[in-house]
This record gives structure tokens, sequence and C-alpha cells, in this order.
């Protein structure tokens, strides 16, 4: 097998047309990732080929050739259209990762619907902001989930539908209708919406530091990045067998959880199941994993279950290997090189950004701890914080930003104009991050730039979560920051001060707990809650939570001239 080109090679000359070539796409011709991810690699001879290979935590198994994402995913776009959902229309798919999913995903995109993914762990708070948000007109779940939507049915007038897809005999209620997608007939030819590269295709919903989550808009045209840096990033070849851990609620388990894999041909394995090393380890044997793309909190858990059970499944399949979603600590790629044979990749991007930007890619050397360089045809850089300016000093840590005009950067947020101008200075795109970069143009990251709390490489919002708290019948005031945490990076902290009447007690911090879990999801249930008697406020009284966090990464906390003394 020969090496992989350098990353000098790969820059050298480099354009976006490469993929566009390589993808048949012609500029001003339709373009429909549905279509690109089924019908085309049909058409390319690999109708037989095996696409999804679905496990579940019980051992039940499913299997789906490319012919049979084509067929199923025309099923879909024909029962979607028959409904009356037209194309531009929101399709949010409310699912645990079963083949219906993936599978959908795709169909929706056929009938020129915008896909809305959302983890099936919200809860019905969560769930109710961004599908009113988004004017969601029909929403495809199961009936583990299905109360949710229940719930909050009554205030969303624009939800037409509620999609179930292993109703079975259950009795359905108002607007409630029932797809088995494996007893539907297959439809074998759909007339797949000739949607443009500029054409709304899915629509992920992203945390900030204040306001509600904002729903980042992506194109069709999305496909060029994401086939090209699966293909050089995952150095996906077409005898690979490829896991990606991530659920399609989060923008890597579409952008490289269908998409990147699919457009490339590519054979992939679903474990629909929770982290368990031992389960874990049997499923790449059992499959012969060859390319895993997981989270540096999964490779971290590994860690702690040591070597020994590493030793006892053959890994040797294992070619290459990535993570995603947060910083990839140094001591976790010596340990896989240890243990697997082959470090980790860490690669940088978001949900924004729709493909890899910043990466180390096969062949580079890596240099554990550091985010790698940036993807050709990615123009990336660290900015001064208040000037703006490029930062043309080594070692010195300023905001990452990146040039726009990349196929995969999302179009805008929905229905909210001013946040996205705000992402912009100076002709540059802001990632939100700190970093350096050294002498060979690595980058190494420092740190977030503003409130947002990553565990476990999943991005929460503290409006949201203070907003829930608020909810609570014995909370005044609250604030949500970021805690150290070994495993998940961060956890969620909150402060909170007591109405009149109400003491501080662990039963009532378990009851906090589990209302901010229910109402929201188990990832935004803090870890810890501090009750205080008041909160750092600013004389306007803005509540700074810079402060709480300094506190918990025992960091300065800085200029404190516009604080409100006690």
């Amino acid at each position: 097998m020969s090496d992989p080109p350098s990353y000098e090679e790969l820059s050298a000359n480099f354009s976006w047309s490469i993929a566009e070539q390589e993808l048949g796409h012609q500029p001003g011709d339709p373009i429909n990732i549905g279509w690109m991810c089924s019908d085309r690699i049909c058409r390319m001879g690999l109708a037989n080929k095996l696409a999804l290979h679905w496990e579940d935590y019980q051992g039940n198994e499913k299997q789906f050739t490319f012919d049979d994402l084509r067929v199923l995913s025309n099923t879909i776009a024909h029962f979607l259209s028959e409904l009356g959902i037209r194309p531009g229309e929101r399709v949010c798919l409310f699912m645990d990762r079963v083949p219906e999913l993936y599978i959908g995903f795709l169909g929706v995109l056929k009938m020129g619907g915008v896909v809305q993914p959302l983890f099936s762990a919200f809860g019905d708070e969560s769930l109710f902001v961004r599908l009113q948000d988004a004017n969601t007109s029909a929403i495809v779940t199961q009936k583990k989930h299905v109360h949710k939507v229940r719930k909050i049915r009554e205030h969303l007038p624009n939800l037409r539908y509620i999609i179930l897809v292993d109703a079975g005999e259950s009795p359905l209620q108002q607007s409630e209708v029932s797809f088995p997608m494996d007893q539907a007939r297959r439809i074998e030819d759909f007339a797949v919406y000739p949607t443009t590269a500029e054409s709304p295709s899915v629509l992920h919903y992203t945390s900030g530091t204040t306001g509600q989550p904002k729903g980042a808009q992506h194109v069709h045209y999305s496909v060029i990045s994401q086939y090209l840096t699966a293909k050089w990033v995952l150095d996906l070849r077409p005898d690979d067998v490829y896991w990606c851990n991530a659920d399609p609620g989060w923008v890597t388990g579409t952008s490289y959880g269908i998409i990147g894999p699919w457009s490339n041909g590519i054979t992939q394995v679903v474990f629909d199941s929770g982290f368990n090393a031992e389960r874990w380890y049997e499923f790449i044997e059992k499959h012969r994993v060859t390319v895993w793309y997981s989270a540096p909190t999964a490779i971290r858990l590994l860690m702690k279950e040591g070597t020994e059970i590493v030793q006892r499944h053959d890994l040797s399949s294992l070619r290459h290997l990535a993570s995603v979603g947060e910083p990839l600590n140094a001591e976790a790629v010596v340990w896989s090189q240890k243990v697997f044979g082959t470090p980790f990749h860490d690669t940088f991007w978001q949900t924004e950004t729709g493909c890899i930007v910043i990466t180390n890619l096969p062949g580079m050397p890596v240099k554990p701890g550091s985010m790698g360089k940036a993807f050709p045809g990615i123009t990336a850089t660290v900015l001064h914080p208040k000037t703006y300016e490029a930062v043309n000093q080594t070692g010195i840590a300023g905001l990452i930003a990146l040039r726009p005009g990349w196929p995969s950067q999302i179009r805008g947020y929905w229905n909210n104009e001013a946040g996205f101008k705000a992402k912009f200075k100076n002709g540059w795109y802001l990632c939100g991050d700190r970093a350096s970069i050294d002498a060979d143009g690595y980058f190494w990251f420092m740190g977030r730039d503003d409130d947002v709390i990553n565990t476990g490489g999943h991005l929460v919002g503290p409006f949201e979560i203070e907003s829930a708290l608020l909810e609570h019948h014995a909370v005044a005031e609250s604030a949500a920051v970021a805690k150290p945490d070994p495993v998940n990076m961060e956890v969620v902290k909150a402060f909170v001060t007591l109405k009149r009447g109400y003491d501080p007690s662990g039963d009532l911090e378990l009851e906090i707990m589990n209302h901010i879990r229910k109402r929201l999801s188990p990832l935004a249930m803090p870890q810890e809650i501090e009750f205080v008697d008041c909160l750092p406020k600013t004389r306007s009284g803005k509540i700074v939570r810079r402060i709480l966090r300094c506190k918990e990464f025992h960091e300065p906390v800085g200029d404190l001239s516009t604080i409100m003394d006690d």
C-alpha cells in the first residue's frame, strides 16, 4: 500500500474543483446530497456494495446495500411528498441511531426538504425551542420518544405531522401517521428535486453564550467539502469499513457519519449503543473496522479501562484513527500509538464550518497535543482579540479565524442575521476559540473565547440551562459555567441563589439536577450545584460568568472594575 501524499503535495495548486470533478458536478447544475450518496454510487457500479451494517445494544443487526439506500430513500421522499411536505420545509429527525435516521436523512434531501436532526436525548423543552424556531412541518420519531412531542404539540401550530417509524399497533393521536420503512411499498423511481448549490440542506442547532440555540443553515454544495475532507483526512479507501461514533444529532454524525463516507461509496458500520469498552472492541473486531472516527472523551474512557482489555481483542484491522469535538490531549495520542499501533489524528472544525478545517492529515508528522495544520483550501490564522489583525508571531495566542468562502461554510443562522454577522471581523470568520501557531504552522488549542461549555465534545449553551434553572420553584438566580473534568474535559456546574423560604440541601440539589435533565438533556444537567448568597454582576446587573469559570479553572479573574460591590 503506497504512502499517502504529503501535506505539501496536497496543498500545491489546490482547488475545490478537484471534488467537483470527482463527483461529476458542473457548476450551475443541480446538486442533491441525497442523490450523490445513493443513486450516484449505484450508477458507478456499486449498487450491491454494502453501505450500512447496523447493530444495536441487543445484538440485532440489519444490512443495507447502496441500492437499498437508493430505493428506501426514494420511498421516504415519496411518502413525505404524498403527505404534502413541500421543498424547503423543515423535517425533523428525532430518533435513536436506527437505520431510519440515516436513510431518512437522504430521503428528506431527495424531496427538497431541509433536514433538522436532533438528539433523541433532548427533553421536551429543548425539543420545543428548536421546533418552534425552525417552524418545523413534520417530525419523524419513535414510540419511545413521541411522548415528548405530544407534550408540546399544541404549542407548535406549524407542526403538521408526527411520523412514527415503529408505531406497530399502537394507537395514533391527532396529526400522527405511521411509516414502517421495512413494510412500505418500495419506490424504485423518484424524481429527485433539483436542488442547486445554494439550496438549504441541513439545519443544525448549536448552542450560544446568550440567547436561544442558533440554527446553522447548510446547503447542498457542502458535499464538495465533506466528500474531499472525508477522503483525504479520514483517508477513506474503497475497501474500508468505517465507524463514526457520532450521533447525527451532532454535525459530525451528518458530515462524516452520513455524507462524507457515502458520497465516497464507503461501507460504514453503526452501533446504536452507549459507551462500553468491551462491546466497542468486540464491535471493531467483529466488523474488521479499518477507519475509526471518535471523540477525545471516548478515548479517555478507553484509556481508563487500560491496555489489558485491548489485548484480549484482535484490532489489527484498524488502519487510521481520527478524533473530533474537543482538543485531543497529548497523552491520548501517545497511548493510541502504543495500544493500536497508530495515533489518533486530531481534527478541528465546527457546526458552522461544516467540514474539517484544521487537521493532522495522514502522512503529516503528528505533534501530540496539536490540532495540526489548515486543510488545503482553507486559509486559517490567529487574530489579535482587539484589533482582529493577524498575530504574526509564533507561540502567541489569538482568535482562530478562517478566510470565508469554502463550500460547506454555513450560509447563515436561521432567523438570526445579526448573530451570523457577528461571527465575522475584518474579513475573517471567527471560530470562537483561541490557539497559537508554531514555527511549522501547527495550531495549538488554548481554550474557548466565550462561555459555551464543551462537555464530551458537545457544546452546551449556559443561557438555555440558566433559563431552565429559573423555572424551578426554588431558584431565584442562576449561572451555568464549565468545570474541568478528567474525562469529559468540561462538565456543567451551576451556581444558584434560592428564593426566600428554601434552604440548600443534597435533596434539593438532586431535584434541581433532575429538573434540568428532564427539561433539556443529560448533557445539560449540572454535575454540581453550588448554592450561593449572591452572584457576581456588573453595575448594570449582568451576571459575570467569567469570574465563576475562572475560579473553577484556578485562573486569574482579571479586571473587576465593572463588577458591582456586595
